[in-house]
């Protein structure tokens, strides 16, 4: 029988299945919140394994169990965010679902942990380009796979002509949202923006 490969720091024991060691879920997740609050902290350059395991609660041997070096770690969990991706919205208007998407996104962009770390991995993904692959994976695959769908959902509706440019349309949604948030970095949307951003994008969407 094997023991456990996540043993708790304090050294308590538990029974594990005999065969390969068990790599625990709640130690991996601990470890991927640990990641995102580390990043916030004190940003890529700055962040080590030591400070993640602290973090988690874990030796920093349950972390490199489960990846070879802290880019590997950081690659694995930015990476996941494309996976997860966004609620595709369905209001029944073009209006209504990129309202809806706005604010959903907005929300994400503007919590303390994202609107710190984004524009850290940014800035590494200039001299890293393993990292500049995974940020654009994680934003671009994660927002844009539901401004796709919304704008084919457009398109079937009749309020999109057929023929539209889909690269156009999609840079026209993410845009706008993602200059302010991530690379102005307004703290506060002004009163009524998403309101009045989804309606000018519906109109430039429908004159494609």
């Amino acid at each position: 029988m094997t023991t456990n490969a996540d043993e708790p720091r304090t050294g308590t024991r538990r029974r594990a299945p005999a065969g390969a060691a068990v790599l625990r879920e709640d130690v991996t997740e601990a470890i991927r919140a640990a990641v995102f609050e580390e990043l916030a902290a004190v940003g890529y350059a700055r962040m080590s394994i030591e400070g993640i395991a602290r973090r988690a609660g874990v030796g920093k041997t349950a972390v490199y169990r489960r990846w070879r070096s802290k880019l590997h770690l950081v690659l694995d969990v930015v990476s996941a965010l494309a996976v997860q991706g966004l609620p595709v919205p369905d209001t029944g208007t073009l209006e209504g679902d990129l309202r809806l998407l706005y604010e959903v996104t907005s929300r994400a962009l503007r919590h303390p942990v994202a609107s710190q770390i984004i524009p850290d991995l940014q800035a590494e993904a200039a001299r890293n380009p393993d990292i500049a692959e995974a940020m654009q994976k994680a934003l671009r695959e994660g927002q844009e796979g539901v401004a796709s769908k919304i704008v084919r959902a457009a398109a079937q509706r009749g309020e999109m002509g057929p023929d539209f440019d889909e690269d156009l349309a999609l840079d026209l949604i993410s845009g706008p949202l993602y200059w302010r948030s991530v690379v102005i970095r307004s703290p506060r949307l002004p009163k009524g923006y998403l309101d009045a951003l989804a309606r000018a994008t519906a109109q430039a969407l429908k004159a494609l």
